[in-house]
């Protein structure tokens, strides 16, 4: 220990500080001698660039200069700085769909609780499937159990499908060849308790009809997904720990790029 900490374990055990400084400096003396370790933070984020992949049915990304460390003058002090003009869908990179998404009359992203995206979470092994399967409810609860998990109430579920280790984002085939979900299975995480769940693809179910009714169900049942997550093989096989992915605060928006990442705490994952 330090010399700062002995002497402050001294103050504070002799009552010195009790005596003769206000509360809020003692406790903040108190609480220096045992920090609380940082959580070990993993990003499940993608990278955002110049024509980064989308969804065929969304804008692409487009990232263009605007400030180029142009000389800007102001008396006898010059400043340069650098900026960049971007455009893109609500449902760009790694994003949340808003229930406006799903229909007329849903919430939109700056109507979502802030509170949704900050959670309990587990991810769920399901690299197995093939490209463009439909899971089903046997190989989700298979893959539950296999984890030694349980869903709570209010619990955000992530689906490592192995799909972006398989095909790269340059890839054609990673717009169209994703594996996903089927209709019951998004049924069963509703009824497990989950208010979100994430993949890694552009779609949480398989491209056509049964990406339709995910969509569908998600609105009916009032939960919500994540798509374009990245790095999972970072944390599924881990337990449990704290999923945050703040969407942007779009007026009216029908869904919200995040950033996000999972938090392990006492910083071991």
């Amino acid at each position: 220990m330090t010399t700062g900490g002995l002497l402050r374990r001294f103050a504070l055990s002799s009552g010195i500080l009790r005596q003769n400084f206000p509360l809020q400096y003692t406790r903040r003396l108190a609480t220096t001698t045992n920090p609380k370790p940082k959580p070990k933070i993993v990003d499940l984020s993608r990278e955002l660039y110049h024509r980064s992949p989308a969804h065929p049915f969304h804008p692409p990304v487009i990232l263009t200069p605007w400030d180029t460390h142009q000389e800007k003058k102001a008396g006898n002090t010059i400043f340069r700085s650098a900026s960049y003009a971007l455009s893109m869908s609500d449902h760009a990179g790694t994003h949340v769909d808003a229930p406006k998404h799903f229909g007329p009359g849903g919430k939109s992203i700056d109507e979502m609780p802030i509170e949704d995206f900050y959670t309990e979470a587990i991810c769920l092994d399901l690299s197995h499937v093939e490209l463009g399967a439909a899971i089903t409810v046997a190989e989700m609860e298979d893959a539950l159990a296999k984890a030694g998990q349980e869903i709570r109430e209010g619990d955000t579920v992530l689906l490592y499908m192995a799909f972006n280790r398989r095909i790269p984002f340059d890839d054609p085939r990673w717009q169209h060849d994703f594996p996903g979900l089927n209709l019951e299975s998004v049924h069963w995480l509703a009824d497990k308790g989950c208010k979100i769940f994430g993949v890694e693809a552009i779609s949480p179910a398989p491209e056509g009809k049964l990406n339709f009714q995910a969509h569908n169900a998600c609105g009916e049942r009032g939960i919500t997904h994540i798509e374009g997550l990245n790095n999972l093989e970072a944390v599924v096989g881990k337990g449990r720990f704290t999923f945050v992915g703040f969407p942007l605060k779009i007026r009216g928006g029908s869904g919200g790029p995040m950033r996000a990442v999972a938090l392990f705490e006492g910083g071991a994952a």
